[in-house]
This record gives structure tokens, sequence and C-alpha cells, in this order.
């Protein structure tokens, strides 16, 4: 399978090529007031509004740092219900695209936190796999996308805009 391959701090991660829509520069965001810790803002996709975490924020860590190479990744969330939102998440040292096959894959043998997957190893060190749909806690769900037909929201078809 193909992994976008990222940093969380320190550390290497991996989100399925199939989730991300498009990966976008690190552009100036609407600031949200009251907005939970880990939403850093709003952006705007092709005339949608689409809600931006910071993947450091969402995981416990301090902010991310600006480096040259920080993005956003445009993903299609998909939520228990089924329907399919659009989220940006603010990751750090994007460094593109990997192959890893599933018999690389193993379980880490430690739960942290509910979407962090399995781990695979290589000559750069570990890489783990960012469970896209464990993302977001329900709290956080409810206040990025509190209606399933909201803007950003894919069509009945499952489409994204």
């Amino acid at each position: 399978m193909k992994l976008l391959v990222f940093h969380i701090g320190a550390d290497r991660y991996g989100l399925r090529l199939r989730d991300v829509v498009r990966v976008v520069p690190l552009l100036d965001l609407k600031h949200l007031p009251l907005a939970p810790d880990p939403v850093v803002g709003l952006m705007d996709y092709h005339g949608a509004s689409v809600p931006v975490v910071d993947l450091c924020l969402a995981s416990g860590l301090p902010p991310g740092a600006d480096h040259f190479d920080t993005r956003i990744i445009v993903v299609g969330y998909r939520a228990p219900e089924g329907t399919v939102h659009l989220l940006g998440l603010r990751a750090e040292r994007v460094q593109g695209v990997q192959e890893i096959r599933d018999d690389q894959l193993t379980e880490s043998g430690v739960k942290a936190a509910p979407f962090l997957g399995q781990v695979a190893g290589d000559a750069r060190g570990m890489l783990q796999m960012v469970e896209l749909e464990q993302l977001l806690t329900p709290a956080l769900r409810i206040a990025l996308f509190p209606n399933a037909g909201n803007a950003g929201s894919a069509d009945d078809s499952g489409n994204l805009p």
C-alpha cells in the first residue's frame, strides 16, 4: 500500500494515500475563536470551508513548527455514520509517498492513542500508520461536523468536491 509520510514531532507517520485528496502548501488560515485546541483554523478549498487540525496538537504535543516542508493534507474523513467530510491536517515535514507491503506491518504492542496503527521498520527507522477514521475524538468530530450535510461533505454518491 502507498502511504503519504510525514512527521508528528520527531517521529514518522504514514497515512494511506487513498484517503488523501490533495497536499497543499502551508497557508494562512481563518482563525476560529474558542475552537477546540487541535483546530488551528479554516481554509478555503475550492469554495468549501475546510477545518484544519494540527496533528501535533491532536497528538498531545506542542503545536507543530513551521518547516519548509510543513503542509496541509486535505483528506476525505469518513465519520462513523458513513458521511465523508473534507478535513485539513497540518503536518510537519511531509516527505512524500512510500510503498509499504502488508507483510512489513506489525502491531506496535502499545495502544497509546486510538488513531495510531501498525508499524513498519526501514533504514530510516520506525514508521507508524495513522488510522484516519480514529483521529478525531467524538467531541472534536461533533464540533467540526455537527451536521451530516454541511459544506465540505461528500455528495450522495460519496464524491468529494
